[in-house]
């Protein structure tokens, strides 16, 4: 399942490139700094239309309904939106604990 998601979030990454000065570094993979630190590319306006994007990706995908930029993401320990890595296993938390509700 992590690969799924990681290339549903790199291929949502891809398209907001189109629209960025600042390109999302996709060729590292999971590695690639989304936002937040010394190395984040996107800013708040372009983080939150790559989490739209990745939210109805998912929905079409899996046929779940996620919200990944809300009061449960923010208390994270470890932003779950400073890398491509960080946003994918934090879309499985959030579907696994989808799945058991």
């Amino acid at each position: 399942m992590y690969d799924k998601i990681l290339k549903l979030v790199i291929d949502q990454a891809e398209e907001l490139n189109e629209q960025l000065d600042s390109r999302i570094p996709v060729e590292l993979g999971a590695e690639a700094p989304l936002f937040g630190g010394d190395s984040g590319i996107l800013d708040s306006i372009s983080l939150v239309t790559l989490i739209v994007s990745v939210e109805q990706s998912i929905e079409d995908e899996t046929g779940i309904a996620v919200i990944l930029a809300d009061e449960k993401a923010m208390s994270q320990k470890n932003n779950p939106f400073t890398t491509i890595g960080a946003l994918t296993s934090y879309i499985i938390q959030v579907l696994d604990e989808a799945s058991n509700d």
